[in-house]
């Protein structure tokens, strides 16, 4: 869902919709910015938290989560290659071994030092590591605020107003269909796997998905305009997710109660 229905049945179709039927709502870089936003992968923290506030299943959030951010790496590029190739000047196999860099090395060598004996000692402290990853998190998500309204958001008052409005409703409606999609009885989903399924392919990353287009997309003159989409969406998917935790709660605890 994360790489087929968001660029391909919500990114293309609601920007050349745009384009053909209002095309001075907003600029070509920012619909670009758009269709951008729809390729990233989705959010690991926020899902998982939104996950267990309603009672869905937490495992199967985590999972489809890494999941995702892992395989972004590949299939991302990829698409943005398909939609954007003559803009982007690094190869496809550059482009993924700075990826790589970024992302897949710091696995590595976390998952190695699960083998020796500093894991006892990050079990020991687990409550100051996970303080210090959020406090990491938030660092990186600030600095990349910073970074763009220093540099400029690219965007005037009124393209903001019209993405604060475009943006809420994207997500509100991918919340409502992939939730009716995943309860659906033919996939035979518990309610519980629905609402992570639903929470999993309804959001799209910050933290992964700004250095990513920075990376893709560096030295684009419309490289601020390409994060905005994002920048703007990460705070709505957490504000509207936190709004629905008391339908999907109710929703969860209605199947522990048959």
């Amino acid at each position: 869902m994360t790489f087929g229905a968001w660029p391909f049945l919500a990114g293309l179709p609601l920007t050349k919709g745009i384009e053909a039927f209002a095309p001075n709502l907003l600029p070509k870089a920012l619909l670009d910015g758009l269709l951008i936003m729809t390729c990233l992968p989705t959010t690991i923290n926020m899902c998982i938290i939104l996950t267990s506030a309603s009672g869905g299943n937490v495992a199967s959030a985590l999972c489809n989560t890494c999941i995702s951010n892992i395989a972004g790496i590949f299939i991302t590029p990829a698409l943005l290659l398909q939609f954007f190739g003559k803009s982007i000047e690094l190869p496809f196999v550059q482009l993924v071994s700075k990826l790589c860099n970024k992302v897949l090395l710091p696995v590595a060598i976390g998952q190695t030092l699960r083998a020796t004996p500093i894991k006892d000692f990050y079990t020991n402290n687990s409550k100051f590591f996970k303080r210090l990853q959020e406090m990491i998190l938030l660092g990186i998500v600030w600095n990349a605020f910073c970074n763009a309204f220093t540099r400029g958001l690219g965007l005037d008052l009124r393209h903001g107003i019209a993405l604060l409005t475009l943006l809420p409703l994207m997500h509100i409606a991918s919340l409502a269909t992939l939730y009716s999609v995943f309860k659906w009885k033919p996939f035979n989903f518990s309610r519980r796997d629905a609402v992570a399924a639903t929470f999993c392919s309804a959001q799209k990353t910050l933290a992964f998905g700004l250095p990513l287009i920075q990376t893709i997309f560096e030295g684009n003159p419309n490289l601020a305009a390409y994060c905005s989409p994002i920048m703007f969406m990460h705070p709505l998917q957490l504000i509207i997710g936190s709004l629905t935790v008391p339908y999907f709660s109710k929703f969860t605890e209605e199947e522990k109660d048959e």
